[in-house]
């Protein structure tokens, strides 16, 4: 860094907002400075130990011989007059071998590396390899030379836990390449293992490592040259959730959000679909939450079984930026996180991002936007908010690359709207990019009603787009079932609410069936126990067979004449299935269940178990 040439000074200090004056070159012009460029400001003052710290920086504005730029880390100490190095580089972050398992700041520096070094108290104008550069990978060639490849086309493969992690053509290469040579053994990331000539006749070294601007979608430059494509979702992204799965399905390649007030369970919940999603990779990005809650992440992610093997965290990376952090880092950490989950998408992996959250990344831009004096939006962010959350989820998709191989990326952004409010401009503005919308309810929550998705609010248009993949692998009439359940949920509030007024005295008999019909739906189907091992996840084949029971109980039961028959019926049978889900479906107990459910509605078809499981 002390080699870099100083092309610029500090002029101004706004909290993290800094202005730089350009310094000229010996023709009198300015150096270029570009926006989004990674710069180092060198504060004068110096800590005790006499370490130069160098603060990262990215610009956000350029004028006409000035520059604002975002500083990363605290400003303390940085005055007028300090020199400024730039990169030449955009803010990148560093993909290759050695990513899974990691937890990473927002900038991916590992923070278990540097605590290692230095304890909790982290040292400012720190920068850390994201990737291990001195650790070996066997390296095994693809190709041979003389192959002819294009960008994002792998050149072999190393191999990462139990994936198969494919060293591919840099995204960035223009046109067809070569191979000249190429090597096999085990090698670090940084060690040449291959040479290309280019359309021009220039030769190039690859590495198991490439940089990646994380503003730019990896997909980008592919998509532009025609090297990859960009498909239609058409298969859902099973979750093992009842409540997402059948009533609001996520797309595998598909965009969701789950907003809701604090203590409605969104952590547990994210919990879930990482460990149970029907996905190779999953990436967490903590961005603004509480310290407390990231630090339960980790801990506990090295614990939990994989229901795939090993553990989760030897397929999950997190980034983690807390509120406890610099607010500038926080808003790049999405981005850094969704450029690793675009990579093993490149890859031919289904990955699966949450972001929690959104909310957290747009008051960042927030702040940085009000201390650039940018004109404010509703609620005083930014004028550009909506077309930052929709650049933000478009990232997301299902891509098939050059090999013909499908990989996808899901994306899952939380909302915590202040108070619960959905009508704020985040959840506004993510409402009208995502395609699943997951309301969590304090009142649900309250009433121990888990997964506390309020189905009366929340909705998917995925329903719909896949309803072939559901009439060849469920039921041609799944997506007619759903949503007549859908009616029956809606039926059963407004009945609840005009009994709160005049009491069940004053609803009729049929209003009352109906009302305990959606009760009955609602805590043998919707609410599910997290903490059970049966219970906490339900296959898809599973739950189309309780389904399926349970909507002919639900229509079909026996004659009831009286308000007390019907409540006692229900209440028996809401309790036979609450003990089915909580029983290893090839165990004697669930066959035993299964047949009282069937006896107490005295069907009189697929009386057995055998028959009804055909």
């Amino acid at each position: 860094m002390k080699d870099v040439k100083i092309t610029a000074r500090v002029i101004g200090v706004r909290d993290d907002i800094v202005t730089l004056r350009q310094e000229k070159d010996e023709q009198g012009e300015f150096y270029p400075l570009i926006k989004n460029e990674v710069v180092y400001i060198c504060p004068s003052r110096v800590p005790s130990d006499d370490r130069q710290e160098y603060l990262q920086a990215e610009v956000l504005r350029v004028r006409h011989g000035e520059a604002d730029v975002q500083v990363f880390e605290n400003t303390r100490g940085v005055a007028v007059g300090d020199p400024v190095r730039q990169s030449g580089q955009m803010l990148s972050v560093t993909l290759g071998p050695g990513l899974l398992g990691q937890v990473y700041d927002g900038l991916q520096n590992p923070l278990e590396i540097i605590a290692g070094q230095h304890g909790f108290f982290l040292p400012r104008g720190l920068q850390v390899d994201g990737i291990d550069s001195q650790k070996q990978w066997a390296f095994q060639p693809s190709v041979k030379v003389g192959a002819r490849l294009k960008a994002g086309d792998p050149v072999g493969h190393v191999q990462e836990g139990r994936f198969k992690h494919k060293i591919m053509v840099p995204f960035n290469q223009v046109g067809e390449v070569e191979i000249t040579w190429i090597q096999e053994g085990t090698f670090t990331t940084t060690t040449p293992i291959a040479r290309i000539k280019d359309h021009l006749g220039k030769e190039h070294e690859l590495t198991m490592q490439q940089k990646w601007p994380v503003r730019i979608p990896v997909c980008q430059p592919l998509l532009a040259q025609r090297f990859s494509e960009r498909e239609y979702p058409e298969q859902p992204l099973l979750t093992s959730i009842r409540l997402i799965d059948t009533f609001f399905p996520i797309a595998k390649g598909g965009t969701a959000c789950i907003p809701g007030p604090f203590g409605a369970g969104k952590t547990v919940l994210q919990g879930l679909i990482s460990r149970f999603s029907d996905v190779d990779i999953v990436i967490i990005v903590a961005c603004g939450e509480r310290a407390g809650e990231v630090v339960e992440t980790i801990t506990e992610f090295p614990a939990l079984p994989d229901p795939k093997g090993g553990t989760l965290m030897d397929r999950t990376i997190i980034i983690c930026n807390t509120s406890s952090m610099p607010v500038a880092a926080r808003e790049a950490s999405i981005y850094t996180g969704i450029t690793l989950s675009e990579y093993y998408r490149q890859m031919g992996y289904n990955a699966l991002l949450i972001a929690d959250s959104t909310s957290r990344w747009a008051q960042a831009m927030r702040e940085t936007s009000g201390r650039l004096e940018e004109i404010p939006g509703e609620e005083a962010f930014p004028a550009y908010l909506d077309s930052s959350v929709k650049s933000l989820y478009e990232r997301a998709g299902l891509i098939r690359n050059n090999e013909g191989e499908q990989g996808s990326l899901t994306l899952i952004g939380t909302v915590s709207p202040a108070g619960g409010n959905f009508e704020e401009p985040v959840t506004q503005s993510t409402l009208r990019t995502v395609k699943t919308f997951l309301g969590l309810s304090a009142d649900r929550a309250y009433k121990r009603a888990y997964p506390a998705v309020d189905p009366l609010i929340s909705w998917s248009r995925y329903l719909e787009q896949l309803s072939a993949w559901y009439g060849e692998n469920l039921d041609s009439e799944w997506v007619d079932d759903v949503k007549q359940m859908q009616k029956l949920l809606t039926q059963g509030e407004d009945i609840q609410q005009m009994m709160q007024v005049t009491g069940e005295e004053g609803v009729t008999l049929q209003d009352f069936l109906t009302f305990n019909r959606a009760q009955c739906l609602d805590q043998v189907y919707l609410q599910q126990d997290a903490f059970d091992d049966v219970d906490a996840s339900t296959p898809m084949q599973r739950q189309m067979r309780v389904f399926r029971l349970l909507k002919r109980c639900l229509f079909e039961h026996p004659e009831m004449d009286d308000k007390d028959s019907i409540r006692e019926h229900f209440t028996k049978l809401a309790g036979l299935f609450r003990n089915m889900n909580y029983s290893h479906e090839d165990g004697p107990d669930f066959k035993r269940y299964w047949q009282e459910i069937h006896n107490l509605n005295h069907f009189t078809v697929n009386e057995g178990f055998a028959s009804e499981q055909q």
